[in-house]
């Protein structure tokens, strides 16, 4: 931060201009520019120097806020890619799978007939070996 100028000179004159006398009016003035040099006072170029930080980091910052919001596009995009990829395999298995199981079902078809088939066979030679035997 920068110091406030103070004249210890001129101060010092005005005091005895304004009646001290000389060794008064010195101390008065050195007192006065102490004063000035323990306070850390801010000038306004200090502040605008600051001011020119934040507008630094601010750029900084909002440069880098760019950079991750475009990552982060780009991989939502990326995920939005891989979820349809993942859709369109899950229809092709859900197709599959209905193509076996239609398959299934049409051997159970067959196989229902075949048994059918096969008990009606059974039942007539049972019914064959009872009756005809004993008529």
């Amino acid at each position: 931060m920068g110091q406030v100028a103070f004249d210890t000179l001129q101060a010092s004159e005005e005091l005895q201009t304004a009646g001290l006398t000389s060794e008064q009016a010195k101390a008065i003035s050195l007192v006065v520019r102490k004063s000035h040099e323990v306070t850390d006072v801010a000038t306004k170029a200090d502040i605008a120097e600051v001011k020119r930080d934040i507008a630094d980091v601010r750029k900084d910052m909002d440069a880098r806020f760019e950079k991750h919001e475009a990552q982060m596009q780009a991989r939502f995009e990326k995920t939005d890619a891989q979820i349809s990829d993942v859709r369109k395999d899950m229809q092709l298995v859900r197709k599959d799978l209905q193509l076996e199981m239609a398959g299934i079902r049409s051997e159970q078809k067959l196989i229902r007939w075949m048994l059918s088939a096969l008990i009606a066979g059974v039942a007539s030679l049972i019914i064959k070996a009872f009756f005809v035997a004993s008529v």
